[in-house]
């Protein structure tokens, strides 16, 4: 069993100087404990947020080129690494072997790697006449993460903030320690200079606020629920400091009428199902022309038949557990209360799959509902659950897509992608996927209403961690 005691502070391990609770590491696919983790406290919070202010006036100082040699160092060890971070998160939070390999492990190698790109095409001076316009690191930031994407959510963070010579104290999820530990291993391997990474255990309720009022504390990031992000926007404010926020989602998946259907239904539920529902972005509403909706319930029910739930170990599963239990018991009651309300059930339910009677496993979900006003239509049920919405016409289907509170993605699947374009223009979302388009780690991430502020990912990324300065009087 994996025992994580010391935070990783001013290039150190060190015991808690305010030692807290212990939170038991659980596998979700067999709920065996596999390790476990001591709590600090604020006082651990008050120590690295310390020696992240030391530490900046030298490295907010270091040439571009030695932030990028320093990347490229941590890529280097990150790339030796890989296998023990697929291990570690499909352990922690139950993706399939498989996807770890194929997706989470290589995304946050891609963020360091985009860091790197990003180098020489920022214009990090810029001359105005007699003035001159920096950029400028944003100074020491705490970072808090969770535990669905907890590679890509930390690299995310890291690579922009040491591109732009900023240091930073690390909250990671406590549901995602082993691979948060791995990344604090490759830090040092790396020799990242001592005070620019720190990574602290504590509880996220306890600490998060201290961290986003330190008053040596410049910018606060954080992924998370939109609960969360309010909670930190509240304790930041007094300070003035800087906030950047991606949260929830409830993100509609818009079939329209000349759409190959049984291609759209199909990659849409699929993608829905992809890390068993737990991604912020995920297509969780189906939005199809009414006339048509008895065909998309038959199509999305065939779609399910490509999945196998089960051990994520083995090499055959797509669909692991959901990461903990607290969320397995969210996911239930969401299914309840979907049922309850009257939604029509197609296939799934309460419960665990059969032949999975341990371990966190949700049964793949399909609702249809005949408006958007349900619970499961509103509400982010971050597991593998699918609301299946019919609309009228072309505009009605634009005007639920925006009924949400949310404004995270959006997918639109047309004939053309013309028309896909035409009507992915008008949804209030930080990005649009037309006719089954992937992510791209270069363009920026985030969203618009309650999905947060600020954007993650490539250029927009590395400008969240720096401030302009602008220098007159130049001859």
């Amino acid at each position: 069993m994996k025992k994580i005691s010391q935070h990783y502070i001013d290039g150190q391990w060190v015991e808690s100087l305010q030692p807290g609770a212990r939170h038991d590491i659980v596998n979700p696919a067999t709920e065996a404990v596999i390790g476990q983790l001591q709590f600090g406290g604020k006082a651990d919070v008050d120590s690295a947020v310390s020696a992240a202010s030391k530490a900046f006036s030298s490295f907010s100082r270091t040439s571009l080129q030695e932030r990028v040699d320093l990347l490229g160092a941590v890529v280097s060890e990150y790339e030796k690494r890989m296998d023990d971070l697929a291990l570690a998160v499909s352990s922690e939070m139950g993706a399939p072997q498989r996807l770890a390999n194929s997706a989470h492990v290589p995304l946050g190698l891609g963020h360091f790697k985009t860091a790197i790109a990003l180098a020489d095409q920022i214009e990090w001076q810029t001359r105005k006449g007699s003035t001159l316009i920096s950029r400028e690191p944003a100074g020491v930031c705490a970072l808090i993460t969770p535990w669905n994407w907890p590679l890509n959510q930390i690299a995310c963070k890291l690579a922009p903030a040491f591109l732009s010579g900023c240091t930073v104290v690390l909250k990671p999820s406590e549901y995602a320690a082993l691979s948060a530990q791995i990344i604090a291993e490759i830090m040092d391997a790396a020799g990242v200079p001592a005070g620019v990474f720190n990574l602290i255990w504590a509880s996220g309720p306890e600490v998060g606020p201290h961290m986003s009022s330190h008053p040596l504390v410049d910018l606060v990031s954080l992924t998370g629920s939109t609960a969360a992000g309010a909670s930190v926007a509240r304790c930041a404010a007094d300070g003035i400091k800087r906030v950047s926020l991606e949260l929830g989602g409830k993100s509609p998946n818009i079939l329209l009428e000349d759409a190959p259907f049984e291609k759209a239904v199909k990659k849409g539920v699929l993608h829905l199902m992809n890390n068993s529902g737990q991604s912020c972005n995920a297509p969780s509403r189906m939005l199809v022309p009414a006339s048509r909706l008895a065909e998309v319930e038959a199509l999305a029910v065939a779609a399910l038949d490509d999945l196998t739930v089960g051990d994520p170990q083995d090499a055959s599963t797509t669909t692991g557990p959901v990461a903990n239990g607290r969320q397995f018991e969210r996911v239930q009651k969401l299914i309840g209360a979907g049922i309850a309300d009257g939604a029509k059930l197609l296939v799934g339910g309460e419960g665990r799959p059969d032949g999975c009677d341990t371990g966190y496993f949700v049964k793949p979900t399909i609702f249809s509902v005949d408006s958007n006003d349900s619970r499961i239509a509103r509400e982010e049920i971050f597991g593998p659950v699918l609301t299946l919405i019919p609309y009228s016409d072309e505009a009605e289907a634009i005007k639920i897509a925006n009924d949400t509170v949310y404004g995270l993605s959006g997918y639109v699947y047309a004939g053309s992608v013309e028309r896909a374009q035409a009507v992915g223009r008008q949804l209030r979302a930080g990005q649009v996927h037309l006719n089954g388009a992937g992510a791209d780690i270069q363009a920026p991430f985030g969203g618009f209403k309650q999905s947060g502020i600020g954007r993650e990912w490539g250029l927009a990324g590395v400008e969240e961690f720096t401030e302009y300065q602008a220098m007159m009087g130049l001859e």
